[in-house]
């Protein structure tokens, strides 16, 4: 069980998977428009709201709650042969985001809300090197968590490999590349790979990608935070795709 936290968090929870949510407390004396929704979805699947005290709250959680906390069921993460179905049944229109070595939640839960918007079928982490659905996630991606797949992998090489040989073209994510992203050919089947800030993609990873890109940086930054070049490089994917 996970305590998560925060109005949209919450609520996109009651909506999306009532049945993982167990309890719901919300602080006593707040009656605004926002957590009145709360209150009536709760009421609607049945699911038990108890009034708590801001320090009971704040007991709970580690985080901004906005008066509101659920008590739910951890959230599920897939498996390299969910991944590979869902890869066969989008065929030219799969679109995957690798994130490799990116273990801050909230860069994790950035990057999930990012993948929402662009329409990924799932994200990918490696198993031994990310932080999973974690309550800080789930509150930073708003939602998102519950409506983008996260597939958890033994061996991540081996994973790009299969998608591969399934007609994928896999295309990383680095500073040092040649190559610009708006200059490269995204449409068709297609797994982005992004690594984790400073340490960038691992090298076998990179030495799986069928192309290395990069973002023009015009200033004194070398690089962006990994979840904003994720959100800069899935919608020039989006934008091709459209065009």
């Amino acid at each position: 069980m996970d305590w998560i936290y925060g109005i949209h968090a919450v609520q996109t929870m009651l909506k999306s998977a009532p049945q993982r949510v167990r309890e719901v407390h919300v602080q006593r004396g707040r009656e605004d428009e926002r957590l009145q929704k709360i209150h009536k979805l709760a009421e609607q699947h049945g699911v038990t709201l108890q009034w708590a005290t801001v320090k009971n709250l704040d007991a709970k959680v580690e985080g901004r709650h906005q008066g509101v906390i659920a008590l739910c069921e951890s959230g599920q993460t897939f498996d390299e042969h969910y991944l590979l179905q869902v890869a066969e049944q989008q065929g030219s229109n799969a679109l995957f985001l690798v994130l490799d070595g990116v273990t801050d939640p909230h860069n994790l839960g950035a990057c999930l809300r990012s993948a929402d918007g662009a329409g990924v079928h799932a994200v990918i982490v490696p198993k031994d090197n990310s932080v999973g659905l974690t309550p800080v996630v789930q509150k930073v991606a708003c939602g998102a968590a519950e409506s983008v797949p996260l597939v958890m992998v033994t061996n991540l090489t081996r994973t790009l490999e299969k998608l591969q040989q399934q007609g994928a073209w896999v295309v990383g994510a680095a500073g040092e590349a040649e190559q610009l992203i708006y200059d490269l050919d995204l449409k068709g089947a297609l797994v982005l790979v992004m690594g984790a800030e400073g340490k960038g993609i691992r090298q076998l990873t990179r030495k799986q990608c069928d192309y290395l890109v990069k973002l023009p940086m015009a200033g004194e930054v070398s690089s962006l935070n990994v979840s904003v070049a994720t959100g800069v490089c899935l919608f020039e994917v989006v934008r091709q795709r459209r065009g």
